[in-house]
């Protein structure tokens, strides 16, 4: 027996009620013949579908019928994904072996339902039953359909009866002397009931008394809060509200300690929190209430412990080495936003439109493709730019994402180029490219190993670069982008509509780039970018969750670009060579170039003035020297440096005196210390 089986069976000995819904249940996987194909479980957070459903798959697993069981918190809400998760349910043609498929949260695909209901369910062959357990009642569509009529029941669930919340207390251990005031203050509300008894267990001799308190799940996490053995099991509680699923190192994190090894275990014995595949995290009622209320009372302890989570992410995300380990950090990074008024829309999907008219496959190119979104180039922006998005789908095929409708067909794409890896003869042949390629050698060239890209097409089938369901894909995959290239410097948005499109852009920090317009038979094309060594992609992140719908500018009110130096690596040592011999006298500092780099402003924070600037600048130089010392290799360089820049001697002669080394060896050592001094600041710099 493996520790998910002890849990499981621990759970089921404390399952109480629910006869009529385990009834209907069992007689219909029992039946000769399926009486219906979906049941359909409704009802608001904290009823305990999730149990009910676990229960479902024990039934499954002693009765020997396949049982797949969907957590859909955990599945992009795409048709890909899904038949990817549930691919063991299995396809038509599996004879009479009944099996069943289990999906819970299902609020979180129902996006997915239209599909699902026309596509996915009618391949499936008869003897596959399906439950689909979500907050939301289905969509009438699924009654309205004579074929569907028959197949679906709707099974809407209630608070446990007054004879099953006495069986619920029981298994939990609750005196019989606080059932009443329990029962009385729950009603049967199965979290609110997780929670009491979790309260009594915890303090068994005080009377359950709440005040008359009007809110449940609110009053007694309040009174967790409140009880926490320490400050630390009540930050590990509020952090645990805040992301989506808390693993021990994402707790040592949240607590910026090397060991949160108590507190998470600590966590794991609530009953209002659950496991998943990726981690902890609290029954969504309690995470919405504990996460409010850190806000409203604590705002600046709710927004440390979210940098907390971001920067935490945003490590996996950089350091993720397969494409499932990219997408779920991401994913982690995203729910950070879920609440966020103006990145949710930008990261997560413009949710109303996708499912207004239904959800889009995202896909690689095929080679029948090909014609087909040349021909919808051609259509939108004429016959030269369709011969051009030809020659790239064919040169690279891997930098297209297709977004397909419910049928398999191009609705859109989007052609994302690497502007550094194309050669002279391929950027002369492309206005854009060479617009592109022309901008940066003028304004911001490209450093060793910097990457910059352009998203070259990217268009609906029909709407072609207005708002619709499918650019809200194509706008995520932008963000995708942007989180996922390696050393991105820089990024190109040409479109055809620039008026319409710049005080969106300018709001999102996509700033017009006058000079990297181009013109392709005679249609003009206003591009757009980003400079993402100049606001990298944190410091971008947060400019857009600090702002609010309100704060979008009008046209005559654009928000300016960042103003960061960004400097080739032959200026960069030459401007930290300068700030070296201005060390000792800071004033001389004022007009160096890495003031205005983004190595300072990291460093100095938002709208520091110069002195602020000079200072984290000197405070930098002083850190690579002094890395140095605790070196044996190295600590002779940093003498070097210290005797001549920290604490200048009148003259190098005398400084190569005071350090008792021949001048030549003097020379020597100042010139790799300075070098390693540039190196570690020049890694910084360019992360």
């Amino acid at each position: 027996m493996t520790l998910g089986d002890r849990l499981r069976e621990a759970r089921h000995v404390q399952f109480v009620g629910r006869a009529t819904e385990c009834a209907v249940f069992a007689d219909a996987l029992h039946a000769e013949a399926l009486p219906f194909h979906v049941l359909h479980i409704h009802g608001p957070g904290g009823r305990g579908k999730t149990t009910l459903l676990e229960e479902y798959r024990r039934f499954c697993t002693q009765a020997a019928i396949s049982v797949t069981y969907v957590d859909a918190r955990y599945v992009d809400p795409t048709p890909e994904a899904f038949l990817r998760v549930v691919s063991d349910a299995g396809q038509a043609g599996n004879g009479a072996t009944r099996r069943a498929l289990l999906v819970d949260t299902y609020e979180s695909i129902d996006g997915l339902d239209g599909w699902l209901r026309r596509s996915f369910l009618p391949a499936m062959d008869e003897n596959l039953f399906v439950v689909l357990a979500g907050r939301n009642r289905p969509d009438t569509a699924w009654l309205a359909d004579p074929g569907w009529r028959e197949e679906v029941k709707i099974l809407p669930l209630r608070n446990l009866t007054p004879e099953e919340t006495i069986d619920f207390l029981n298994a939990r251990d609750v005196p019989e002397e606080q059932h009443s005031s329990v029962i009385a203050f729950t009603h049967g509300h199965p979290l609110a009931l997780a929670l009491a008894a979790e309260h009594v267990r915890q303090d068994p001799a005080s009377p359950f008394t709440l005040d008359g308190a009007p809110d449940v799940v609110q009053t007694l996490l309040q009174r967790f809060l409140t009880v926490a053995p320490s400050k630390a099991h009540r930050s590990a509680l509020e952090g645990a509200s805040l992301v989506q699923a808390l693993t021990e190192p994402l707790l040592a994190s949240l607590l910026e300690t090397d060991d949160a090894y108590e507190a998470f275990n600590w966590l794991r014995g609530l009953t209002f929190m659950e496991e998943g595949p990726n981690g902890l995290f609290p029954h969504d009622v309690a995470r919405e209430v504990l996460a409010a209320e850190l806000e409203w009372r604590d705002p600046a302890r709710f927004n440390e412990i979210h940098s907390r989570a971001r920067r935490f992410c945003m490590d996996r995300i950089r350091d993720a080495v397969t494409d499932d380990e990219r997408s779920n950090a991401i994913g982690d990074y995203v729910f950070l936003y879920r609440t966020n008024p103006v990145v949710r829309p930008i990261l997560g999907t413009l949710r109303a439109e996708w499912d207004r008219v239904g959800r889009r496959m995202v896909g690689t190119l095929e080679a029948d493709d090909i014609p087909v979104l040349s021909a919808m180039v051609a259509k939108h922006e004429g016959n030269e730019s369709a011969r051009l998005a030809e020659f790239w789908l064919g040169h690279q095929p891997k930098s297209v994402q297709v977004f397909r409708d419910e049928d398999g067909h191009s609705a859109g794409f989007m052609l994302t180029l690497e502007l550094d890896e194309t050669t002279e003869e391929e950027r002369s042949a492309d206005p854009a490219l060479e617009a592109a390629w022309r901008y940066l050698e003028n304004h911001a060239p490209l450093r060793e190993g910097d990457r910059a890209i352009v998203f070259r097409h990217w268009m609906d089938a029909e709407a072609y670069q207005g708002i619709s369901a499918v650019q809200s894909l194509i706008f995520s995959s932008m963000v995708r982008r942007y989180l996922t290239t390696p050393r991105l410097a820089f990024s190109f948005l040409p479109c055809t509509d620039g008026e319409f499109w710049s005080t969106i852009f300018a709001f999102a920090r996509v700033h017009r780039l006058a000079d990297a317009d181009y013109e392709i038979e005679g249609r003009p094309y206003a591009v757009f970018g980003h400079d993402w060594r100049a606001e990298p992609l944190e410091a971008w992140m947060e400019l857009l969750a600090n702002n609010a719908p309100s704060l979008i500018p009008s046209q005559s009110e654009p928000i300016a670009a960042p103003t960061v130096t960004v400097l080739s690596k032959p200026d960069f040592a030459e401007a930290v060579q300068n700030a070296l011999r201005s060390y000792a006298s800071p004033h001389r500092i004022e007009g160096n170039p890495l003031l205005n780099s983004r190595l300072v402003a990291d460093k100095a924070r938002a709208g520091a003035d110069t002195n602020a600037r000079i200072t984290s600048l000197i405070a930098l130089l002083t850190e690579a020297a002094e890395a140095m010392e605790g070196s044996p290799r190295e600590l002779n360089f940093y003498r070097a440096i210290h005797a001549t820049y920290f604490k200048p001697a009148p003259s190098q002669a005398v400084a190569s005196e005071q350090l008792d080394v021949p001048f030549s060896t003097y020379r020597r050592h100042l010139k790799r210390g300075v070098e390693l001094v540039v190196e570690a600041l020049w890694r910084k710099e360019t992360g």
